[in-house]
């Protein structure tokens, strides 16, 4: 896998010069009359691009069925890459064969699937792009290699930076005041907005928005027992499931709260006798679910780092009381379900990306340097000191979450 921080540099240092001459190759075929966007002609295949980041894909759910109701006809497609491809199963909101990936294991298998890429959209015939993406150069240089004559995508205009070229056919600002699933329904809207509205998607920002709840049926129930099980024997139904996820994406690695105040947390909630603690993640991400056992030392805390599906995470939040997570994709796909999310906020902000559920609290310090993270700087922050997630005191984390499972 490409390191967060390679990408970055690649998507500056290579992305700035080709985003130069496509918008030199762009201007010249409009001089010359061609490539007309065909603003009045309704899109027939349209394709999202959301790439990176695993939790986007149910930020985007509202922009997709929104523009579902629009252009009820339209064939919808999504890219992202390989290693987040199930995220898609789990929204099913695309079908499986309009879902296509760019493999970001090394720089040879990302040319060779952009190459394949620029094949399929020709055969697929997709007209129109809308980057999900805030200012990432490779993301706006795809929407462009598609084919598509209507390219949707945030323009920055007048600010400073964040060049990406000026191939885009539908540019809208991108609002950082509110929730990023509404920015992504302001892209959809755009594709309807007259040609000559500067700049695109002028529409009032919607109400609540909302995701589909996932049913857990029985087959699905029995096995995510069974996991359970499988670690302690002596968990069962009757008993309070609490679910800690203590990791962060490598793309954003300062979103985490320490790992210590994890462990502190969970040896409190296990003076209840009929609390079991269940610590996830990916197979990666086992050494932070081995500090916390190794701190805690209590049969009743279940490693299963690495030993669940995306799928199977999802069946585990439908049985448990509550999750306990950083910002990052696990608290989106908790969304889901009917388990309550507490999300520790802090290098980014609740006010653009806190769950989509009523059933969430958020845990934010509200630090006048945050959120420190944004599309602006690329999601690199300069901080080496979290403190607005380290004086999130666990007492007080205690006390909400003994509070929240009374309830449930």
């Amino acid at each position: 896998m490409i390191q967060p921080n390679t990408m970055r540099r690649i998507d500056y240092w290579v992305g700035i010069p080709i985003c130069f001459v496509l918008s030199v190759l762009y201007g010249l075929q409009r001089l010359f009359g061609l490539k007309n966007p065909k603003y009045n002609e309704k899109p027939n295949n349209i394709l999202f691009i959301e790439l990176a980041e695993m939790g986007s894909t149910v930020l985007a759910y509202p922009a997709i069925k929104r523009l579902k109701s629009i252009y009820p006809k339209a064939n919808i497609h999504f890219l992202l890459f390989k290693h987040i491809r199930q995220s898609m199963d789990i929204v099913d909101v695309v079908p499986n064969e309009n879902v296509f990936t760019i493999n970001s294991s090394n720089i040879f298998s990302l040319t060779i699937d952009t190459l394949k890429f620029m094949w399929v959209c020709r055969k697929r015939k997709i007209d129109a792009t809308i980057n999900l993406e805030m200012f990432a150069r490779f993301s706006t240089i795809l929407a462009y290699l598609s084919g598509a004559r209507k390219r949707v995508g945030f323009h920055r205009y007048h600010q400073e930076g964040l060049y990406i070229g000026s191939f885009l056919t539908h540019k809208v600002i991108y609002n950082s005041h509110i929730h990023t699933a509404h920015a992504f329904v302001a892209l959809v809207n755009a594709l309807k907005s007259p040609v000559s509205e500067v700049p695109m998607g002028k529409f009032s920002v919607e109400g609540k928005l909302e995701v589909p709840k996932t049913k857990l049926d029985k087959k699905s129930k029995q096995k995510i027992w069974k996991i359970l099980k499988s670690v302690n024997p002596k968990i069962n139904e009757s008993k309070k499931l609490v679910i800690v996820n203590p990791n962060a994406s490598k793309l954003i690695s300062i979103r985490k709260w320490p790992l210590e105040n994890y462990a502190q947390l969970v040896k409190k909630l296990l003076q209840d006798p009929n609390v079991y603690v269940a610590i996830t993640g990916v197979a990666s991400e086992r050494p932070d679910a081995e500090y916390i056992c190794n701190k805690v030392k209590n049969k009743r805390v279940l490693d299963l780092a690495g030993k669940t599906t995306l799928k199977e995470l999802i069946s585990l939040f439908n049985v448990g009381k509550i999750l306990i997570t950083n910002d990052s994709g696990p608290a989106h796909f908790a969304s889901l379900t009917k388990i309550h999310i507490m999300v520790f906020f802090g290098p980014e902000t609740p006010k653009l990306y806190k769950p989509m559920t009523e059933n969430c609290t958020v845990m934010y310090s509200n630090y006048a340097c945050s959120p420190c993270v944004s599309a602006f700087n690329q999601r690199l922050s300069p901080c080496n000191n979290n403190l607005c997630l380290k004086n999130i005191e666990v007492d007080g984390v205690y006390k909400k979450v003994k509070e929240i499972i009374g309830k449930r």
